[in-house]
């Protein structure tokens, strides 16, 4: 007698569940409920590191929980101890943004964790718009030593976070403008200056636009990204298209009052993978022409 056909057969049905495709709707809820799972998880290992005297709290003679207890950070983060309970316990199938700002604050998280909080449960954070105009001093650096090209280190939302000496020379120097102004969207929606001498203006708007539309998926509920669609009539208008674009380099022409028409191409370096991401954006001339009004256009600074 063989048990040589049932294995097979088991074998089989086995190969044959993991063959079946899994339907969107499975995996949309299989996706959430691991999500619930690892916010639970994080939150327990960020509570039982943080001991009552940091945050202000009697240790008390009687306690044996690591850290805080589940009472305490509802008291913290004024919120009910019942729902802290349950998102520790994975069974919340929404947590707001109001109550993930206040569990972090509760908790002492840094920027690091606080984004890994956010991105766990699945909900933009608020207050991210204000850590991505702070360009680090080696990006600055890398964006100086790409002279006598311009170059300009962006955010996501085409914020001007830092520009070199030739992209002033060319563009104008966005330090004269005020903070709210220094963003590319903006410029070409509302500077004369800007949409006078870019020649591609209006192709450059709503490319632009198209990109910040893909770019923002990730940042519907933020209030920085929701202002520029409040720049101009135009710039609504292209905005109602709904149309996407991806990242690609291209040339564009620019008539400069000085040293007249220059052709650049527009070339993206991302610095980092994940928020906050900036990139170096380099203009290279694109003929022989453009780069020697490049170098014309810099000679007034040469000693």
């Amino acid at each position: 007698m063989t048990t040589a056909a049932p294995d097979r057969q088991t074998e089989q049905t086995r190969q044959g569940r993991e063959g079946q495709r899994e339907a969107p709707g499975e995996s949309r809820s299989r996706e959430l409920r691991i999500r619930r799972r690892e916010l639970a998880a994080f939150l327990r290992s960020r509570r039982e590191r943080i001991t009552p005297e940091q945050v202000g709290l009697p240790r008390g003679p009687r306690r044996r929980t690591p850290g805080l207890r589940r009472e305490e950070v509802a008291q913290l983060s004024a919120v009910g101890v019942t729902w802290y309970t349950w998102i520790e316990q994975a069974r919340a199938t929404h947590v707001s943004a109001q109550v993930l700002d206040a569990m972090a604050r509760a908790l002492l998280m840094d920027r690091a964790e606080r984004a890994h909080l956010f991105a766990l449960a699945g909900t933009a954070d608020p207050r991210s718009e204000a850590e991505c105009t702070v360009a680090a001093k080696s990006a600055i650096k890398i964006v100086e030593r790409l002279a006598p090209y311009p170059a300009s280190l962006q955010n996501a939302r085409y914020d001007l976070l830092a520009v070199n000496r030739p992209f002033a020379q060319l563009f104008g120097d966005p330090a004269e403008l005020p903070p709210a102004d220094r963003n590319c969207l903006w410029l070409l929606t509302a500077s004369e200056r800007w949409k006078r001498d870019f020649l591609d203006r209006d192709e450059m708007l709503r490319d632009l636009i198209a990109k910040y539309r893909a770019a923002m998926a990730e940042h519907v509920a933020e209030p920085a990204w929701q202002r520029l669609l409040r720049a101009s009539r135009e710039f609504r208008e292209l905005w109602d298209r709904h149309e996407v674009a991806p990242m690609s380099p291209h040339v564009k022409r620019y008539r400069h009052p000085r040293v007249g028409l220059v052709r650049l191409e527009h070339r993206n370096m991302w610095l980092a993978p994940h928020a906050p991401a900036q990139r170096v954006v380099a203009y290279v001339p694109a003929d022989e022409e453009s780069e020697e009004r490049l170098e014309r256009l810099a000679e007034p600074s040469r000693v």
